[in-house]
């Protein structure tokens, strides 16, 4: 029996709000979802927390875990990583200093900007490319949910993976450093506290794959972030000091901008679980030759169209562009650490949860078995047995956690054919019982009474 490893997830579901309408099902890139007696189920193991599945719940059953800002009186000193996508759910009334001023006002004692660490990751990777043979196409590990989906479903793209820290990572360390520096503080008395717009990021923190422990506290939702801000700010409130990013590290937050600031034209951004799943098959395929570096995002439009943002996507992409066109003018000089200081400190490997056996015999077996029930299914992927697709029930019925009947349409099959063998059986009857003789003679000839 395969043992099944327990995963921290960001991603859970609230059963009281479920209602069992498998919308869910259908979106989940690596068939994670079950709806079983009218309720989902998330198979742990197999969710990636790309929150595809927060987006397209109409009755809002999913849920993502963040930290509560309560978690803040727990530090001496805390400090503020808002993401590059942050500025973009503000009018552009106000300005990024004035945002960053706002984290201030509502119980931070500094804040740093992830689009500068953004930067410093930025100029690492061109070294990086530049100094090392790296398995081409490099792909990008800024998003989590695209790392831990190639885990889960392309594990022959795990040496593809840039492996440097995230812009979030190296925020969080040089802030907590500076801080310690300069106010002569114990690490256990700094909090660092990233600003997030989607689930991934709060599980790359609690349950990091690339090193034993963040540098980061706490994930704090970017909407309940926002509401805090939206009750303080003012125009004009903050100075320009606060701001340590140039432009390219804000333009991190939407697609694109991670490979726009390396100044290649051999790259390539695909943004949107569905359109990462194409690309990441194209790229098994070898298909993808001519690109050098491939950006991919799990959220529609980048981190700006994150499942915990507040603004539509394309309204916050506007109004990024406006701090974007601003910090144009300002120049911002990067210190990059060595590239080695910035690379991961664990190896990830592959998550077989899609595999049916640890014997490779018996999973040879099941394999051929499954293949048998999928032939006798419609294949119309109807989602009405709580699978998303009829292999994937196909898959449930070898594992046993699931039956044929549960398909509708062999259902009415059985029934019908059970009805028809009732009607045969209702037509015959007993010899004893049978009022269809004549002449007053039974079938051997014996007279009656």
């Amino acid at each position: 029996m395969l043992e099944v490893k327990k995963y921290f997830h960001s991603v859970t579901l609230d059963e009281e709000k479920c209602r069992g309408c498998t919308n869910c099902i259908k979106k989940c890139p690596t068939e994670a979802i079950r709806v079983r007696k009218s309720k989902a189920r998330i198979i742990e193991e197999r969710c990636i927390d790309c929150g595809e599945c927060l987006r397209v719940c109409p009755y809002h059953a999913k849920k993502a875990i963040t930290d509560d800002f309560a978690k803040l009186s727990e530090y001496r000193y805390k400090i503020a990583l808002p993401a590059p996508s942050f500025y973009g759910q503000f009018k552009t009334t106000y300005s990024r200093s004035d945002i960053l001023a706002a984290l201030l006002k509502i119980g931070f004692d500094e804040v740093y900007e992830v689009a500068r660490g953004a930067e410093i990751v930025t100029e690492a990777t061109k070294k990086l490319l530049q100094l090392e043979k790296l398995k081409k196409p490099v792909i990008s590990s800024a998003c989590p949910a695209v790392v831990r989906l190639i885990q889960v479903r392309f594990p022959s793209l795990i040496d593809n993976l840039l492996k440097l820290e995230s812009p979030m990572e190296v925020a969080a360390a040089i802030s907590r450093k500076k801080a310690a520096e300069t106010y002569k503080l114990n690490a256990s008395e700094i909090g660092v506290f990233f600003i997030s717009p989607c689930a991934a990021k709060v599980t790359s923190v609690k349950a990091p794959y690339e090193k034993e422990k963040s540098n980061v506290d706490g994930v704090l939702s970017m909407q309940d972030v926002y509401l805090k801000v939206v009750a303080v700010i003012e125009k004009n409130m903050g100075s320009e000091a606060l701001e340590q990013a140039g432009y390219a590290g804000i333009r991190w937050a939407g697609s694109g901008g991670e490979g726009l600031a390396l100044g290649t034209e051999q790259f390539l951004a695909v943004d949107g679980i569905q359109n990462v799943l194409t690309i990441l098959e194209e790229i098994e395929n070898g298909q993808l030759e001519e690109v050098e570096f491939v950006e991919a995002l799990a959220c529609y439009g980048g981190c700006l169209g994150g499942p915990l943002t507040v603004q539509n996507a394309f309204v916050a992409k506007t109004r990024l562009k406006k701090h974007i066109d601003k910090a144009k003018n300002k120049a911002v000089a990067v210190t990059v650490p060595r590239h080695d200081e910035l690379m991961w400190t664990l190896d990830i490997e592959h998550r077989p949860v899609m595999k049916l056996d640890d014997d490779l015999d018996k999973a040879m077996k099941k394999l051929e078995e499954l293949e048998e029930i999928n032939e006798k299914l419609p294949g119309l992927d109807c989602g009405a047995c709580g699978a998303p697709s009829c292999r994937a029930l196909a898959e449930d019925i070898v594992r046993g956690i699931a039956n044929e009947t549960d398909c509708v349409f062999l259902l009415r099959e059985k029934v019908r054919a059970l009805a028809m063998e009732m009607m045969e059986l209702e037509a015959k009857m007993p010899p004893v019982l049978d009022k269809g003789q004549t002449n007053g003679k039974g079938e051997n000839g014996t007279r009656r009474g």
